[in-house]
């Protein structure tokens, strides 16, 4: 189904209330991770085919972490999952290589062209923003501040405190908890299907952001907003808005 099919479902479906609070993911959602990909690319010598692969395998492991209640920083997850995919293609590759590989790209992602705009817009309307993400407080704090996003959240909230990943249902109970919401008036904002699935069953609204390559996964409730960027979805807001 094409974003704009999806889009015109969503739009078709009764709107909530307009959210107070919107909570942000980071990575993919508002952070182009196009230059990460290049990096794991050249650290699997040039097998860009095992990206996905890669990705795939740290959200596993990830999940592993939360089933067995051994928390690793979600960096070093994404560092042993490089390992392992290269040791699964016989790829040789060190730690002190999978870390460079890993480390030095996301700590310089670059937002998606249509972020910033979104992003003053929302703010226009009065809705507070916050990011929630997996990633270590130090990690998004650097990350927000190399983007030059930091001006445009009212607060940012990880995962490290809780020691639990998304899409943990815990993690959006304490996410609204901390900013003191109602789960119907707060919405989570995120281009994947995992995240939007865990925030729709702790009764948040939701909007999924249809990056390139990005889907929902058919046996869950879709978004209650299907956009193909963020100006999209500050378009479907606004119109929802209106009497």
């Amino acid at each position: 189904m094409s974003a704009t099919a999806s889009a015109a479902d969503s739009i078709n479906k009764p709107q909530p209330e307009l959210p107070k609070v919107i909570f942000f993911d980071v990575n993919e959602t508002l952070l182009d991770l196009g230059n990460v990909a290049e990096s794991v690319t050249k650290a699997l010598n040039g097998r860009d085919d095992l990206v996905t692969s890669w990705f795939t395998t740290m959200l596993h492991y990830s999940l592993v972490s939360n089933a067995i209640n051994d928390y690793h920083h979600f960096s070093d997850i994404g560092i042993a999952a490089l390992q392992l995919v290269a040791q699964q293609q016989h790829i040789p590759l060190t730690q002190a290589e999978a870390k460079q590989a890993i480390q030095v790209p996301f700590g310089d992602l670059q937002p998606h062209k249509d972020v910033i705009q979104a992003l003053k817009q929302f703010q226009a309307m009065g809705i507070k923003l916050v990011t929630l993400t997996n990633s270590s407080d130090s990690g998004i704090q650097s990350q927000l501040k190399n983007a030059r996003l930091t001006q445009y959240f009212d607060d940012s909230l990880t995962v490290q405190s809780l020691q639990i990943f998304k899409p943990d249902l815990r993690v959006y109970q304490w996410a609204l908890a901390e900013m003191d919401i109602d789960a119907e008036q707060s919405m989570l904002v995120a281009a994947h299907g995992w995240d939007i699935a865990g925030a729709a069953k702790a009764g948040m609204q939701t909007a999924f952001i249809q990056r390139p390559g990005k889907y929902q996964f058919e046996l869950f409730d879709k978004a209650d907003y299907v956009a193909s960027d963020l100006i999209e979805l500050v378009e479907q807001l606004s119109a929802a808005k209106q009497p």
